[in-house]
């Protein structure tokens, strides 16, 4: 067979691929017939179509609220009475079998430096959080949940993409895959991150294995939330959109000859994207026009809660347009030192956002079909290794035991498992992460054991090994 020319558009390889796939594709064919069939009634108009789910269930869209660096569930949400007699005790390791960060070195139990409300419903919390104290009537604390890992990187991936080496798609990715968008001016999945990303950038929102639609879409915390998004001076709407029909005229004749190249697919996509985001994007990112009322509520204005405040409102413009996964990241819960001081700073810093978005989203009737999570990648220790001078203490990385808090859809609010009486393992209703991630798939109507793609020779899913949803929390 020739080589490529303008009469032969085929190459050897081509022929040979073709070939072998027509007769290897016959058996194939017939085993994945039906699931094709149902594929393409999913994807009828694009990879981001919306798709119908594959269970009943309120919520529509997910909020996830990140606290990175592992915030104290301790010093949050799990407070343990128990600490005050045990403070500043040496702390024994065979007894509570705890495995922590630090091997080496004198160790202390450490009490909380701060004090718990009592909310309407009795649920305790720090008194930090006295806004989200308004509103524990919607969230459900659940206190089983584990993790893996004790490094921040891998937590976060772990934590994000159900894989500790952050090189399978994200949560995000996942939901974006299973229920498409409703907004095709918009990604499917945004993320929201501090000034500085999250340890170990990127991978964190990635579509890993999927096609690239379905990747997070970073916009950036300082400055315009995406480059580029308003078209060079002089440049018209219609001159833009003749450059790209000119642009992907070449590139689908090149798509034509090259059989099997998803990636230039993706980027065909992602330039159209591009020119509808330019309509949609600028009004979003817009809070300016919110009301005085609604920018009080979020804290913006204020000192400490301005930054977060904005991402928050910034979230709840997005899901209000379509957007099905926001992600939304305070960094800084890393206390290993003063976790007085350096806590209570993080807890005040989101406190009233937090709670003026599920107070917001409760007023325009979204809570309902917005599941909200909050949470990070591990809990922390009941002890630290280091006495820090004076009465300033901090505590260690703990992934035995986590307090990870949902509201809106269908969440049972309420308090789910619980942690022993320092604070170092669960001991009821636990599970690990990815229960953790099949769980939230159940709250947005998706099955884990359904929500598969084909990928290295075998059915890939979000749980990897299989995992089962935490029915406590699921009214």
């Amino acid at each position: 067979m020739n080589r490529y020319n303008s009469d032969n558009p085929h190459s050897r390889r081509d022929f040979l691929f073709r070939t072998a796939a027509g007769l290897g594709g016959i058996a194939l064919s017939t085993l994945l017939s039906a699931e094709a069939r149902a594929d393409e009634k999913r994807h009828t108009v694009g990879p981001l179509a919306p798709k119908k789910p594959h269970l009943a269930a309120k919520a529509q869209a997910c909020i996830f609220l990140l606290m990175e660096g592992g915030p104290s569930h301790i010093d949050t949400f799990d407070p343990k009475p128990k600490l005050k007699q045990l403070h500043m005790k040496e702390f024994v390791k065979e007894r509570n079998k705890f495995v922590s960060a630090m091997e080496s070195g004198q160790r202390y139990y450490v009490v909380s430096p701060f004090n718990f409300i009592r909310a309407k419903n009795g649920m305790e919390v720090c008194e930090h959080f006295a806004h989200l104290a308004e509103c524990v009537d919607e969230i459900c604390f659940y206190r089983g949940g584990q993790a893996e890992s004790v490094n921040h990187p891998t937590a976060l991936y772990h934590l994000n993409t159900g894989n500790m080496f952050g090189v399978e798609p994200a949560v995000g990715a996942w939901v974006s895959y299973g229920l498409g968008t409703v907004n095709q001016n918009l990604p499917a999945f945004v993320v929201l991150p501090d000034v500085v990303f999250p340890q170990g950038g990127p991978p964190n929102w990635s579509n890993g294995f999927l096609p690239p639609p379905f990747q997070g879409t970073p916009l950036r915390a300082a400055g315009s939330p995406i480059l580029d998004i308003a078209p060079p001076a002089g440049v018209t709407r219609e001159v833009q959109r003749r450059n790209l029909d000119l642009l992907a005229e070449f590139n689908q004749r090149h798509d034509r000859l090259h059989f099997g190249q998803a990636e230039l697919a993706a980027r065909i996509e992602a330039y159209e994207l591009a020119f509808r985001m330019q309509m949609e994007v600028p009004e979003i990112v817009n809070i300016e026009s919110e009301s005085a009322a609604v920018k009080k509520l979020y804290g913006l204005g204020e000192k400490e809660t301005d930054a977060f405040g904005r991402r928050c409102l910034l979230a709840r413009r997005l899901v209000e347009k379509g957007v099905r996964f926001v992600q939304v990241y305070s960094s800084g819960w890393d206390s290993h030192d003063d976790i007085a001081t350096a806590h209570a700073n993080r807890m005040r810093a989101v406190d009233k956002p937090i709670a003026g978005l599920l107070t917001d989203l409760k007023r325009m009737g979204l809570l309902e079909n917005t599941l909200v999570i909050w949470g990070g990648e591990f809990g922390r220790s009941p002890d630290n290794g280091v006495r820090m001078g004076g009465a300033a203490y901090g505590r260690d990385h703990n992934p035995k035991a986590m307090t990870v808090w949902f509201a809106g859809g269908d969440v049972r609010p309420g308090i789910v498992g619980a942690t022993d009486d320092i604070g170092a393992q669960a001991v009821e209703v636990v599970h690990p992460l990815r229960d953790i991630h099949v769980t939230i798939l159940r709250l947005l109507g998706l099955d884990d054991d359904q929500l598969r793609y084909f990928h290295n020779g075998r059915q890939m899913q979000l749980s990897q090994f299989g995992g089962q949803v935490i029915k406590q929390l699921v009214a």
